[in-house]
């Protein structure tokens, strides 16, 4: 398996897993702690958990079925980003928690960043055949 196929199938996976378990399947303490930081309702808390849940996975749903797609991967990166920056301002103590976004995110936007080289390699090749 190829290292992009590799970085593909984590990077879906987490989406996947981040979306159903800790939020839809059941909500975890975490994410009432992260959403009740923004003031919101125990009723409207509850919507925005389930609703992100859903978001995430269809996003790695299509993360999974796009990953050639600069653009999806740019997005995943602005994505695991803005969360990092999320939780950093509203609920910085998990920072320094186990199984942090910091570890999380970060590996998973190098993984992205594997996939955006290995997709420009694979252009150049594509080019350099064009070429002959």
């Amino acid at each position: 398996m190829s290292s992009i196929q590799i970085a593909r199938f984590i990077i879906s996976f987490s989406w996947l897993y981040h979306g159903l378990f800790p939020k839809l399947v059941h909500i975890a303490p975490l994410e009432k702690l992260i959403t009740a930081s923004l003031g919101l309702s125990n009723e409207l808390s509850y919507l925005v958990t389930k609703s992100a849940g859903v978001s995430e996975i269809i996003f790695g749903l299509l993360f999974f079925a796009f990953y050639r797609n600069k653009i999806i991967v740019l997005l995943n990166i602005i994505a695991l980003t803005g969360l990092l920056g999320f939780v950093a301002i509203f609920q910085p103590q998990l920072l320094i928690e186990a199984f942090n976004p910091v570890t999380t995110n970060i590996a998973l936007i190098g993984f992205s960043l594997i996939i955006l080289m290995e997709l420009k390699k694979d252009s150049k090749v594509v080019c350099s055949k064009d070429n002959v």
